[in-house]
């Protein structure tokens, strides 16, 4: 079960896809954060979807808004996919403990051993204010990160 809106967001820190670590409380009382979970690098969906956000990047990564993507993937991975793709953002690696924040979120598939696509929206108190969850093979629209973001 996903974290539910007007939960306190539960702190974290992982390595980005450049080996510094990355903690979502350093955006506290400064940006938004749009927190995307997604199961693996490389694959169609996952691409499609981060490729969207690089699309939209300056409505999603600007002075009050801070996009953070989340897989099990290893910083060495998420850094070559990162340059493959384009993608100027942090591509955080939840590989060890073996997706500890996605669990902590409740978006970690067991069977899977990855995160399920998850995304949260978490205002500059760290509070849950929008969240959607869908399977493995469904992708998100981040259209509707954007109307969420309008409305904080």
């Amino acid at each position: 079960m996903a974290i539910e809106v007007g939960s306190k967001a539960p702190d974290f820190e992982l390595k980005n896809q450049h080996g510094e670590p990355v903690r979502l409380s350093d955006y506290r009382g400064a940006k938004s954060v749009v927190l995307v979970f997604y199961p693996f690098a490389f694959t169609g969906v996952c691409t499609g979807e981060l490729c969207a956000i690089k699309e939209e990047l300056p409505r999603l990564q600007n002075d009050d808004v801070q996009i953070l993507a989340v897989s099990v993937d290893s910083p060495f991975t998420l850094r070559v996919f990162g340059e493959r793709e384009g993608l100027e953002y942090p591509l955080l690696s939840d590989f060890w403990p073996h997706g500890g924040v996605a669990t902590a979120y409740g978006v970690f598939d067991d069977e899977k051993g990855c995160a399920v696509r998850g995304t949260f929206v978490i205002d500059k108190e760290g509070v849950v204010r929008w969240s959607v969850v869908n399977g493995l093979p469904d992708a998100r629209d981040e259209q509707e990160y954007l109307k969420v973001l309008a409305s904080l």
